[in-house]
């Protein structure tokens, strides 16, 4: 694959995930996207249905990842990395996921919700992708 078409098609994937950013409130069930843009240390989390939360959680968390192991794909052309990546991936989703859960259950005014925030942000962004890249194209690079 040629390195013109390679950059159009991680531009391409990464254009998506800003896409699935941009349309996060359409698309998503979240109503901790506008408790986090307010002052939230000082305010209550708002009532949430916690199965529809959750569930549209993980299907935000399953599209960056889907998208993600895409741009990985096309970067480096190596099934191992993909596979490798797909079980850091769902490590991080079952430790994210149930801490995730555990703090909505458990969310009470008395609460520090940074915690909650950013166990979220690890969620719903596309936050892993930045660090293989760099990672996987060094280990490349070692063992080249």
């Amino acid at each position: 694959m040629n390195k013109l078409l390679k950059l159009t098609g991680i531009v391409f994937l990464f254009g998506l995930l800003i896409l699935v950013r941009l349309f996060e409130a359409d698309l998503f069930y979240d109503p901790l996207l506008t408790f986090f843009k307010q002052d939230y240390l000082h305010s209550k989390v708002p009532d949430v249905e916690f199965g529809k939360l959750m569930l549209h959680t993980a299907f935000r968390f399953g599209i960056n990842t889907l998208i993600s192991l895409l741009i990985l794909y096309v970067a480096f052309k190596d099934k191992g990395i993909v596979k490798f990546s797909s079980v850091l991936y769902l490590i991080a989703f079952v430790i994210l996921f149930s801490w995730m859960a555990w703090l909505v259950a458990n969310a009470s005014p008395e609460s520090n919700y940074n915690i909650l925030f950013y166990v979220r942000r690890f969620l719903i962004q596309p936050l892993f992708v930045l660090l293989f890249l760099p990672a996987f194209y060094y280990h490349k690079q070692k063992t080249n």
